[in-house]
């Protein structure tokens, strides 16, 4: 069963896949502007919202049915590309568009013998595209 999207990166869990978000966080903030004035009291102005955050962690495991380095290097691929992707968890979308891959890091947590990554624990950290 499909969970969601991140462009083309599915969260699924499946008989033979299973591919979730963990600690979904979303953050928002706005811009003020202070404006010193002699002896009064400073103005505070609002200036506009600064774009949402969204992060979240992806547990990335051999056993369940992915390939940890293959599903990083997608990651990386949109980051560095400076693709815009949507974000879909449910039946929802996320923000007013698009989202950019800011920064994401893998933490490998186990290996097989011969080195390559049986399981990681990849946090990313998406920043909202307001761009046309």
């Amino acid at each position: 069963m499909v969970i969601g999207c991140l462009g083309s990166i599915v969260f699924q869990v499946s008989e033979s896949t299973v591919r979730t978000l963990n600690n979904l966080a979303w953050s928002g903030s706005a811009r003020y502007a202070v404006h010193e004035r002699h002896l009064a009291d400073a103005l505070t102005e609002f200036t506009g919202p600064d774009p949402e955050k969204i992060s979240f962690d992806i547990t990335l495991c051999s056993d369940l049915g992915t390939n940890p380095i293959a599903e990083v290097m997608k990651i990386r691929n949109i980051e560095r590309g400076g693709k815009a992707v949507p974000l879909t968890i449910g039946s929802r979308s996320y923000g007013k568009h698009r989202w950019n891959i800011i920064k994401h890091e893998m933490k490998a947590k186990a290996h097989y013998r011969n080195g390559n990554v049986h399981t990681a624990e990849v946090s990313i950290t998406l920043q909202e595209y307001l761009g046309g």
